[in-house]
Formats: structure tokens, sequence, C-alpha cells
């Protein structure tokens, strides 16, 4: 994977969307929630004025229509903001 962020970005591998309940019910494709929650893989260098607060290897939540998605080879991974992050878990 050659994906550098620049600047304040961040990129970051998603969490696989539940396929099953708690009670054992299959969720189609189509009722499946887009996830929240990732592992970030790269981040960039950071701002003058604003310090890169997260590494690599964080879990993090964030926003449920932050990002864009990216997809290289048959992975999709997301980029963002660092700002868009909203907490490390």
């Amino acid at each position: 994977m050659n994906i550098k962020p620049l600047a304040d970005r961040v990129l970051i591998e998603p969490k696989e969307a539940e396929t099953k309940t708690a009670g054992g019910l299959y969720i189609p494709d189509n009722a499946k929630e887009k996830p929240q929650e990732g592992v970030v893989l790269a981040v960039g260098p950071g701002k003058k004025d604003e310090p890169m607060e997260v590494k690599v290897g964080d879990k993090v939540l964030y926003g449920k229509y932050a990002g864009t998605e990216v997809n290289a080879g048959d992975k999709t991974y997301m980029i963002m903001r660092q700002s868009d992050i909203l907490a490390v878990i």
C-alpha cells in the first residue's frame, strides 16, 4: 500500500460491518450500518499550528459521514482530517 496522507489527514482501515445480531440473526447487505471505528494505518505530518495527536495503530471512533472512501486493491480505506476523529479507544 502506497497511500501517504498529507497535512493533518489520517488513513484508517474501517472495522468490518457486523453480519449477525446479538441474537444470531444474519443482517442483509443492504441493512448493514456503516462502521464508525477503525485502526489508524498512516498519519500525515500535521500542520504548523496543529500537531498530530493520533498515531499509527490507534483504534479510533469517527463521525458517520466523515472522510472519503478510497479503494486500494480489494480493500477499502478512509482518509479523513484529524478533526473528524471523535475519540481514541
